[in-house]
């Protein structure tokens, strides 16, 4: 069987949370299978694995509703995409499109570095179901990242279509933490400054804990960067860092007391479980899907409550509880992995081939 995974949504200078997950996949993907795969721009083989490439439009292009005319010239037996949006007229293969979770239904506000135009079009996009059931029945199999999004797309009948999991998983190669070793008196959080993200209550729980310093890692605009900072107790010790490399967040994370996320909506919340394959516990909002993410390895706090994550922080400090919650963030973390994830991808790949040649 040939598989053809689409690339195209790579970062071109550092992995965001989809980029990496299609990446992680065709690396794992390609250990067992025939694989190769689709890009938009030859800077995203930087961060790709050495596998055979074709190199077409973006998917952003209006030429986009009509890939499938180049896509069939490569006869593939079916192609996986990360993302929902993947043109199909004319398709001559089995096709497994991705949906990651339903966050912008109850939070509409795009992504910033998309173009206004798509942009405008997203919060149209998401102001009704029936635009998402549309892209999702051209695909001959759905997948989707976790139980939780499976169940909402059940609930909302996003889809005919068989739904499969495909999960996410954290990188691997590196040697988790001392728990012995103890903390820096710090606190780290990976990921946008999008509203649901909720990094406010975060930053106002900080005046409940002026000896800890809080780290903000991720990219951020001067404007929000500016919000923040007025949000900020006084005293508080707050640092922005625009960015940090992989390199940077592995240092950060082997001497932090606990990565810290009160998300109101996610798809997945990769950053815990990267932060639990540390041995670096995890404070995390109480919502779903970071529960089947955490299970029993994360402190879970109310994502309004700046006092309860306080507390949470508090209880930390206790050695021995630090301790046992960095080595079940372990034990939790093993329990993903991209091989495992490249074998549930490659069993929707059969599905789909299967049902289309049925049809």
């Amino acid at each position: 069987m040939k598989i053809v995974i689409d690339a195209r949504f790579t970062r071109l200078d550092q992995h965001d949370g989809i980029s990496r997950y299609g990446a992680s996949l065709i690396a794992a993907t390609a250990k067992i299978a025939d694989v190769s795969m689709l890009i938009s721009d030859p800077r995203q083989l930087d961060l790709l694995p050495d596998v055979p490439y074709t190199l077409i439009n973006s998917p952003l292009s209006p030429a986009e509703l009509f890939v499938a005319a180049k896509v069939n010239k490569l006869g593939a037996d079916v192609v996986v995409c990360p993302m929902q949006t993947m043109g199909t007229f004319g398709r001559r293969y089995g096709l497994v499109l991705t949906l990651h979770d339903l966050i912008y239904y109850e939070h509409p506000a795009p992504p910033g570095f998309l173009p206004a135009p798509v942009r405008l079009l997203w919060r149209l996009y998401h102001k009704a179901y029936w635009p998402q059931r549309v892209l999702l029945n051209r695909a001959d199999v759905v997948a989707t990242i976790s139980h939780t999004t499976a169940a909402l797309i059940t609930k909302h009948h996003l889809t005919k279509r068989p739904v499969r999991i495909v999960g996410n998983a954290p990188q691997q190669g590196h040697t988790p933490r001392d728990p012995g070793a103890g903390a820096d008196k710090t606190l780290l959080y990976m990921g946008s400054f999008m509203p649901y993200k909720n990094v406010e209550t975060i930053i106002q729980g900080m005046a409940e804990l002026p000896d800890m310093t809080l780290h903000l890692l991720s990219r951020i605009t001067p404007q929000r960067r500016a919000e923040l900072e007025d949000l900020a107790p006084a005293g508080a010790h707050i640092v922005f860092h625009n960015g940090v490399t992989d390199a940077e967040y592995e240092v950060l994370l082997a001497r932090t007391t606990a990565l810290v996320s009160l998300s109101r909506a996610e798809g997945y919340g990769l950053p815990l479980v990267e932060a639990m394959s540390h041995g670096t516990p995890v404070i995390a909002s109480d919502i779903p899907i970071f529960r089947e993410v955490g299970h029993d390895a994360v402190s879970y706090v109310h994502p309004g409550s700046p006092s309860e994550f306080a507390e949470a922080v508090r209880r930390l400090e206790v050695p021995e509880l630090w301790k046992a919650r960095s080595q079940r963030s372990v034990e939790r973390a093993a329990e993903f992995s991209w091989e495992h994830s490249a074998q549930q991808l490659l069993q929707a790949a059969e599905e789909a081939v299967a049902l289309r040649r049925r049809r």
